[in-house]
């Protein structure tokens, strides 16, 4: 009798065998990018991984981060891809996340690797870009504004009201332009500048892209953004303009990261490499997506702000993405510029 069921077993083991491939099941993914590019990712993810069902939330990174620190103990999500670095290096710093080492680390510029290094490979260089404006000419000719080319232009009396800027507490990009100042100019020098630039403030967006798009639609004269961001709402047929400000400007390394705990491990690294790959990042510019990929096979967009032509500090992703100093930065904004704005 034994030996029948051990037969049957071993038959019923070969025939499951034999049976084709079920559904690999779910992806829980956030995505920390514009919207168009998170849905066009995710579409093709799915074309090209038919047994994996990609369940996407668009949240922004500082958000994200949020998001993720709070579900510590029961994660909700498996992967975070995009949104600047910082937040995603923090949650590196904070064990939140999962060392990965993707075999196709060695495809990528040397910017990615680096990432991925500092983070104890926690994290990885998707793609980056560098901190600037958009502003609408249309605006600034009607209105008779000067051209705004360095940081100090942007404390001119006439643009009382006529700015825009995330909040660095929930926008990636917001942070970044806080940590960009400070390194550029000192912390106390940088806080003295942005109480002064608060009085050319209209609105702190939650979003770090709304700014321009609300200069694209006439909302407001500029933006301040990532400048690839500008890019892509010029190459929608807006009248605005991008600019690297001439003191120098921070960049960000936009990054992916899997959450420590994650119940769809396996689809994580499926999304993971693929994501790494120059067919999939040379797709990104379809999406009127203009950041720099990481892969150093993918094709960079002719419209993509390069590197070499814009003058960039040396952005130090580790100490910016400690826990200790961002929540010390973000709480002295809170304190001195965000109080004072509302």
């Amino acid at each position: 009798m034994k030996t029948k069921t051990l037969s049957l077993m071993l038959f019923a083991g070969t025939a499951l065998g034999a049976l084709p491939a079920q559904a690999a099941g779910d992806l829980n993914l956030i995505c920390s990018a514009d919207v168009v590019i998170c849905e066009q990712m995710k579409g093709d993810f799915e074309k090209a991984h038919s047994d994996i069902k990609v369940n996407m939330v668009r949240l922004s990174s500082g958000e994200t981060y949020a998001k993720v620190r709070a579900e510590a103990r029961n994660p909700k999500t498996d992967i975070w891809w995009a949104g600047t670095g910082d937040p995603h290096l923090q949650a590196a710093s904070e064990n939140l996340t999962l060392e990965y080492k993707s075999p196709k680390l060695d495809e990528l510029n040397d910017w990615a690797k680096k990432q991925a290094e500092s983070s104890g490979y926690k994290t990885v260089g998707v793609y980056a870009g560098a901190l600037g404006w958009g502003y609408n000419t249309e605006i600034f000719k009607t209105k008779g504004y000067k051209e705004p080319v360095c940081w100090a232009d942007l404390l001119a009396p006439e643009l009382k009201g006529e700015i825009q800027i995330a909040n660095p507490n929930s926008s990636g990009t917001a942070y970044t332009a806080l940590a960009s100042l400070v390194q550029i100019m000192g912390e106390d020098q940088a806080f003295d500048y942005l109480k002064k630039l608060n009085g050319n403030i209209s609105q702190y967006t939650k979003s770090g892209s709304a700014p321009v798009k609300a200069a694209a639609r006439g909302e407001t004269a500029l933006g301040i953004v990532f400048v690839h961001d500008a890019v892509a709402q010029t190459a929608e047929g807006f009248p605005v303009k991008s600019i690297t400000p001439c003191e120098g400007t921070g960049y960000e390394i936009g990054s992916m990261s899997i959450i420590k705990g994650a119940r769809n491990l396996e689809n994580a690294k499926v999304w993971y490499d693929w994501a790494l790959t120059a067919d999939v990042q040379s797709r990104m510019k379809d999406a009127k997506s203009f950041q720099l990929p990481s892969n150093k096979s993918a094709v960079i967009p002719k419209e993509a702000p390069r590197f070499e032509d814009i003058k960039l500090i040396d952005y130090d992703f580790k100490s910016y993405g400690d826990p200790a100093k961002r929540k010390a930065l973000l709480e002295r904004w809170d304190r001195e510029i965000g109080a004072a704005a509302n």
